[in-house]
């Protein structure tokens, strides 16, 4: 008996789950292992994993709470299980939840920036920001020793201050200093009597002293002078002034002071180095770094065109509205005219047009000859400020797109008070070691206690240890590139994810179970191996780690594998391999066969050479980029490779795409410092194909993105059916009204709010989640309802609209992409980056290219299986073999190897990279001595 319970506690047992397209599946899954679960996309490794396990674990854990504390929450449905045995508490990390606050960065969700708060509070050196001097602290007694000992016999002014640099008149105050006795106080450097009703303007800046005592510093008078100095003290909150005979004010403090200036410091906390604390955040950009401002370039430009052109770019051209009424009558004021090219204008009425001026304005010269009436004009800027901050949020996007983000020329992008960037350990403040790469970073650490004092170095020595071991972990992971300033909604979901994993580690939480979504997604080969050896030293511990995951390196290393199939959607939800690297090897699953290399994606016997046209980006300096001239032959498949960090994203999604998407779409992000491009006539147009969601609301489908919808729903509208009812298309609209659920109004899902959780959508009670009132479902096409069409995976709607080629043509490349398992109906929010990257992909495919068109993909294999893999390079070489030219950023091998040119940005991550490593076929990267790419990338050619 005692042995049956050891072997429960030993395995997580999981019967009869069958949430999504799981078929009944009974499965037993080591505890205190890595396990790896994998299998073509859509086959069921995340409705096993994320949908079965962490549901019912969280399900588990809102059990645990109070009737009182539920009643808030609100009940969370049972997956559909039999049952789960072993099941630890659970802790998912996912790749959909970074973060969109910039106040999150990779300090603050580690908590190293927390540490180091804590650090530079209790061990930092303040220095004064006016004349660099260090701040000192001194005790009653030694303000009384310096006191007789400076000067000595001198005649000196005991002032307490108790107003510094504020407006007010003060009337109240000094009523009160008159009643506790004082009778003379020093307002503005001049010592004056306190009289009844005393004030001073209350609109000027004042500093006020009182008056304490009039003294000579003479032994004899010591205790006298003691007292007095107390009370001084205790007036000036730890602060007085000494005034000498010849005027000159000495300070002195028992908080940090400048003895030189009188600057004084509050006392430091943590708050005070938080840039998301009012006592810390640089007043100016609010802790946040930069500063959103609208100038004149972004505005106006081009300042050759007139107002009537359409030179102020947000208002376009004139039109018969008040703005441009308004505008009429200041340039008119100015004897300028609206069709006047914006550069002729002369500087003040240029500083008018912008920032507005009070003006006289005549109000009819027929009817009112001569009469006129003053009126305010805001300005164009001053406008767009305003609607800023009070329109809608449609508004809002309007003025984004004229807005420019600068770095905050106060903090210079450090974010905090200039009080707390002037306290130091080792010559440097917390902002310049946040600013550090981690590589550099740990550096620094690394050699801190010979930096600091002996003081310094007791108080901080266990901090210092906290700081050392959570850096490590960063460095362990491959992100030893990132700053700890860097925001993290600017990670990508692989980077965020690891970055949570490092969080997770430095928890030393023991009898966890970690279920993790593809994290080796943007991750390197090189650094693969780090992965690894975090997720067994989180095995190591005493958790059970649990990956979805499609690498090769994570499945030969794990301790157990799971393959789930054998297809995808309605083909797939079976165990059809499982056992440890040996075991699973040795089955004849189509992953088994791909990691035992009885299948392989081949590499193709020739490259292809282009068509002899290049386009040339010269001398990219954004970011980490050296200078890089970049040469891309067009007509190709090329794949842009490096280590996390390299500079891929700077040269390709921050430089070329903007750059090519001003020119042919006249967008508004600006690109990253260039010099010049060269070969833009080659090209007609530009795709950029990434893995943000196709919608943020279930109302967003595969469907309604790629067109398909509104051809679906006029084959719809022409049935005899919807002809005798006189239904219009907009009658099989979900997103009005007429044939639509009014219950849930056509989303098929109701919004929960769930207060402290993530909010949660459920089916409408009214229609079951169909959408459409009982009318417009009467309508069907060969026997099926616009609902029953929304339902079907991709792959049934091919067959289905077999005859109808418009439709057809939209829904076979969603097919062709590897997408046949999702349905047309599938709300965007449950669709994966890679899946949604993919839809856009099928999206651009249906579309007619014309042969110059350049496609960007930013790791389109996120989320395949090496199958899918071998689908979507079919798709892509089609569109390389009509003339146009894709560009992939990846890292997966497989794809790399059938490029036709490869560049290779590095040689590391972040100040280490930059430059271009090598480029060239694949066999000439292969052959480089130090590149990371050529080491991995020879093996899968071959070469020896």
């Amino acid at each position: 008996m005692a042995e049956n319970n050891n072997q429960v506690e030993e395995l997580i047992e999981i019967y009869g789950a069958r949430e999504h397209n799981l078929k009944n599946i009974d499965i037993s899954i080591p505890r205190n292992k890595l396990i790896v679960i994998t299998g073509l996309s859509g086959s069921g490794k995340s409705s096993l994993a994320f949908d079965t396990i962490y549901a019912e674990g969280q399900r588990r854990y809102m059990e645990s709470f109070s009737a009182y504390a539920r009643s808030f929450l609100g009940g969370m449905e049972r997956p559909d299980v039999d049952k789960i045995n072993g099941l630890s508490p659970v802790i998912s990390i996912e790749q959909k939840t970074t973060s969109k606050n910039p106040r999150s960065t990779v300090g603050t969700v580690t908590e190293i920036y927390d540490f180091m708060r804590l650090l530079f509070a209790r061990a930092g050196e303040a220095f004064s920001y006016l004349s660099g001097h260090r701040m000192v602290r001194q005790t009653e007694d030694q303000i009384i020793e310096q006191l007789f000992q400076n000067f000595s016999k001198k005649k000196l002014y005991i002032l307490a201050p108790i107003v510094k640099g504020r407006k007010g008149h003060y009337r109240e105050l000094f009523e009160q200093t008159r009643k506790m006795g004082f009778s003379k106080v020093r307002v503005d450097g001049v010592v004056m009597d306190v009289v009844p009703k005393m004030q001073v303007d209350r609109y000027k800046i004042h500093d006020i002293e009182i008056v304490i005592d009039r003294i000579i510093a003479e032994e004899e008078d010591r205790y006298r002078i003691t007292q007095s100095l107390k009370t001084a003290l205790q007036h000036g909150k730890g602060v007085i002034m000494l005034r000498d005979e010849a005027g000159e004010i000495h300070h002195f403090s028992k908080h940090l002071m400048d003895p030189t200036t009188g600057l004084s410091y509050d006392e430091p906390a943590p708050n005070n180095f938080s840039f998301n604390s009012p006592y810390g955040a640089c007043p100016t950009c609010n802790g946040l770094g930069k500063i959103e401002e609208i100038t004149k370039e972004s505005i106006i430009p081009d300042p050759s065109l007139s107002i009537s052109r359409g030179g102020i770019a947000p208002l376009g051209e004139f039109r018969d509205i008040w703005i441009f009424k308004k505008i009429n009558a200041v340039l008119k004021n100015h004897k300028v005219s609206i069709s006047t090219p914006l550069e002729k204008f002369p500087d003040d009425v240029m500083h008018i047009l912008l920032y507005g001026d009070k003006m006289e304005v005549e109000v009819d010269s027929v009817k009112h000859p001569g009469t006129q009436w003053t009126t305010t004009f805001e300005g164009i800027i001053n406008f767009l400020q305003k609607q800023q901050e009070e329109g809608s949020d449609k508004i809002r996007n309007w003025v984004a797109d004229y807005t420019t983000s600068n770095i905050c020329p106060d903090c210079e992008g450090l974010r905090l008070k200039k009080e707390a960037l002037h306290f130091k350990i080792g010559g440097k403040n917390i902002g310049e070691l946040a600013m550090m790469d981690i590589t550099a970073l740990a550096s620094w650490f690394g050699k801190a206690e010979d930096l600091m004092s002996e003081k310094q170095k007791i108080i901080g020595k266990e901090v210092l240890k906290e700081i050392n071991k959570r850096i490590g972990f960063l460095q362990d992971i491959g992100l030893d590139y990132l700053s700890l300033n860097r925001p993290l909604r600017s990670l990508s979901g692989g980077e965020a994810q690891r970055i949570r994993l490092a969080t997770q580690i430095g928890t030393q939480l023991v009898g966890v179970l970690y279920i993790l979504d593809e994290p080796s997604i943007g991750l390197h080969q090189r650094d693969n191996v780090k992965l690894i050896k975090a997720l067994q030293d989180l095995r190591d511990l005493g958790n059970s780690v649990i990956v979805v995951e499609h690498d090769k390196d994570m499945m030969l290393e794990a301790d157990y594998v799971i393959d789930i199939g054998p297809g995808a959607g309605r083909h797939g939800g079976s165990i059809v391999a499982k056992g440890n690297p040996t075991e699973f090897l040795a089955q004849n699953s189509i992953t088994a066969q791909f990691l035992n290399n009885t299948l392989s994606i081949p590499v193709p016997p020739t490259r292809r050479k282009g068509n002899g046209d290049t386009l040339k980006l010269i001398n990219a300096t954004g970011n980490n980029l050296k200078n890089v001239t970049l040469k891309l032959p067009l007509g190709t498949m090329i794949c842009i490779t490096g280590v996390s960090g390299s500079g891929k994203s700077s040269l390709i999604h921050e430089t070329l795409y903007p750059l090519l998407n001003q020119h042919f779409y006249k967008s508004k992000k600006e690109p990253l410092p260039y010099k010049q491009i060269k070969g833009l006539e080659h090209l007609d147009k530009v795709i950029e194909v990434d893995q943000s969601p196709i919608g943020r609301t279930p109302r967003s489908n595969p469907a309604t993105y790629t067109g398909a919808f509104t051809d679906i729903r006029a084959l719809f509208t022409d049935l005899p059916e919807s002809k005798i009812r006189g239904y219009k298309p907009g009658r099989f609209s979900f997103n009005v009204k007429g044939g639509r659920c009014e219950d849930c109004e056509g989303a098929g899902m109701k919004l929960i709010e769930m207060d402290f959780l993530p909010d949660v959508h459920i089916p409408c009670e009214t229609c079951k989640g169909k959408r459409y009132n009982r009318e417009t479902l009467e309508v069907r096409f060969k026997g099926k309802s616009i609902s029953d069409v929304l339902d079907m995976t991709v792959e049934q709607a091919v067959e289905f609209f077999e005859f109808q080629p418009k439709i057809l043509r939209k829904i076979q490349t969603l097919n062709d992409v590897g997408l046949g398992y999702i349905t047309l109906g599938q709300h965007a929010t449950t669709l994966s980056g890679g899946e949604a990257q993919r839809v856009k992909l099928a999206t651009e495919l249906s579309k007619k290219d014309t042969g110059k068109t350049f496609y960007i993909l930013d790791e389109p294999t996120t989320g395949l299986h090496f199958k899918d893999i071998e689908h979507l390079l079919s798709v892509l070489n089609q569109l390389v073999d009509k003339g146009n030219t894709v560009l992939i950023i990846e890292h997966n091998m497989d794809v790399i190897k059938v490029a036709d040119y490869i560049i290779d940005i590095g040689p590391e991550g972040g100040d280490k990279g930059g430059s271009i490593v090598i480029e060239g076929s694949p066999e000439k990267v292969a052959l480089h001595p130090t590149s990371y790419t050529a080491k991995f990338l020879k093996p899968e050619l071959n070469q020896l």
